[in-house]
């Protein structure tokens, strides 16, 4: 099975695809750059959204829905914001088809059109904006905290499943708040958020930071993010949280009465993280041999394998097994399919990342002893059968420990510093990876950068030093590194 996979380093973006695909995590679909999520990928999709979604309501907010359809009229009414969607946007024109007279088929009826086109969600900015005119009367009103969980459309070109599709899915918080200050705290808590879930659930390390002017969100002031690095040396975005100031509650006039009882616009925030994600979590862990998995994040945590095949004897205990590992809150599965063979079992559930694998024979049983092996490292180990849950639970989160730190230091041993372009070049061209450099703070410089190199800047690092410098390719004052990579 993992011979259908081509390896990373002979091409890395085809290893990706032979992955998502001989995985069983999504599929291409008959509409173009749009992708069919099968149970193995939608599964892990859940376990993200569940987490996530736990955290959110942790921390005050509440899901509600808004439509898909947003009327044409809304999108002129933030400049910004129409700039940077009018390219991606799908529009309805009519709405009923009818036979064609000739007989050929269905064609639009042309009587149909609408009065006014609508377009299909590229993100819910303003039809929500739009919608809390009617909500917020007074501070009593504030803070509004609200998430969706829906799916939106962008038309992309150029597509790769789970990375960039014309349709994901995701979720899309859309906060309203009384002063400046917080909507702010508000952004960085999701921030602070979607750091802490990439770290310690996908075991996926990322860097914390804010978005130079030309790469931030239309319309807003301020886009924080979190920057992950992956296997082939390429950036990731993986998540952002945007500070909208005023600007969405001027352009509809969403204004309260404050505790001096004087009228003011609401100030805001929005953030989301996609299915993206679930790209990202393949290519940071993931081998020639298939899909590696944090335990965390994996649908099913456990396999018991029957060597060579099932009896009573090997029934009774994988059945004690499971008992005791679901007890513990671990997800097993027996497979005790006796039309394949233990080897290719051990090889699909490779291949679908299942982090423990337990092999029961009789001859082990004989001997007190199940064989336990472990995705990320191959290893194997034979532990005594009393006590083997326990052993069990403990080894998914030395698993899960393994996965973030060899991350870690993956990414550690991929940041490199530049002091002139010579050096970014030589970096990207190279080995690749984030390259801390200085720049002077303009969009001009910046621009010229990634014509030169295709890099961007993929953020300021929040942690960053103040460490004055040069900026690497017009040598006036820089203030702090900032971090480049080419990405995804």
């Amino acid at each position: 099975m993992a011979k259908a996979i081509t390896s990373r380093s002979e091409d890395y973006s085809q290893w990706y695809n032979d992955i998502v695909r001989k995985a069983g995590m999504a599929d291409y679909s008959a509409v173009r750059g749009c992708m069919v999520i099968k149970p193995h990928g939608f599964a892990i999709w859940e376990k993200m959204q569940q987490q996530l979604d736990k955290m959110f309501k942790d921390t005050g907010h509440v899901n509600a829905y808004f439509p898909l359809f947003i009327p044409k009229s809304f999108l002129s009414k933030e400049a910004q914001h129409v700039d940077g969607f009018a390219k991606e946007c799908a529009v309805v024109t009519h709405h009923r088809l009818m036979n064609a007279p000739d007989g050929s088929g269905v064609i639009v009826d042309p009587d149909a059109k609408l009065e006014e086109e609508l377009i299909v969600r590229p993100t819910s900015e303003t039809i929500i904006w739009n919608t809390y005119k009617d909500w917020i009367q007074s501070y009593r009103d504030l803070p509004l905290l609200i998430n969706q969980w829906a799916n939106v459309v962008r038309w992309e070109l150029r597509t790769r499943l789970f990375l960039r599709t014309a349709e994901f899915l995701w979720q899309e918080g859309h906060t309203a708040h009384a002063t400046k200050q917080e909507a702010i705290e508000e952004t960085r808590l999701i921030l602070d958020i979607y750091a802490t879930f990439a770290e310690e659930f996908m075991a996926m390390p990322v860097i914390k930071g804010v978005k130079t002017a030309n790469e931030r969100f239309a319309g807003a002031d301020d886009t924080y993010c979190i920057e992950a690095l992956m296997q082939d040396g390429k950036a990731l975005q993986a998540g952002t949280s945007h500070f909208l100031g005023q600007n969405f509650a001027k352009a509809f006039d969403v204004t309260f009465l404050n505790k001096e009882n004087q009228q003011e616009h609401v100030w805001a925030s929005s953030w989301g993280v996609s299915t993206r994600l679930v790209g990202g979590l393949i290519m940071t862990h993931s081998d020639d041999d298939g899909l590696v998995l944090p335990p965390k994040l994996a649908p099913t945590q456990v396999v018991i394998v029957p060597i060579p095949k099932p009896s009573p004897e090997i029934n009774d205990a994988a059945e004690t097994l499971m008992k005791e590992l679901r007890a513990a809150g671990v997800s097993v599965k027996y497979d005790h399919d006796e039309t394949k063979r233990p080897g290719f079992k051990f090889a699909e559930h490779e291949m679908q990342g299942v982090p423990v694998r337990v092999g029961i024979g009789m001859r082990d049983l004989e001997q007190g002893k199940l064989e336990i092996a472990r995705r990320d490292t191959k290893e194997k180990s034979f532990v005594p059968k009393v006590g083997a849950a326990t052993y069990i639970v403990n080894l998914m989160d030395e698993i899960q420990e393994n996965l973030l730190q060899r991350a870690k230091n993956h990414r550690t041993e991929n940041t490199r510093t530049a002091e002139t372009m010579d050096d970014m070049v030589s970096i990207l061209d190279g080995p690749g990876g984030f390259v801390s450099a200085h720049w002077d703070g303009t969009s001009e410089t910046e621009l010229a950068i990634k014509e030169q190199t295709k890099a961007t800047i993929r953020c300021i690092p929040l942690d960053g030093r103040d460490e004055k410098g040069a900026c690497i390719l017009t040598g006036k004052p820089s203030a702090q590194r900032v971090l480049f990579a080419r990405a995804y």
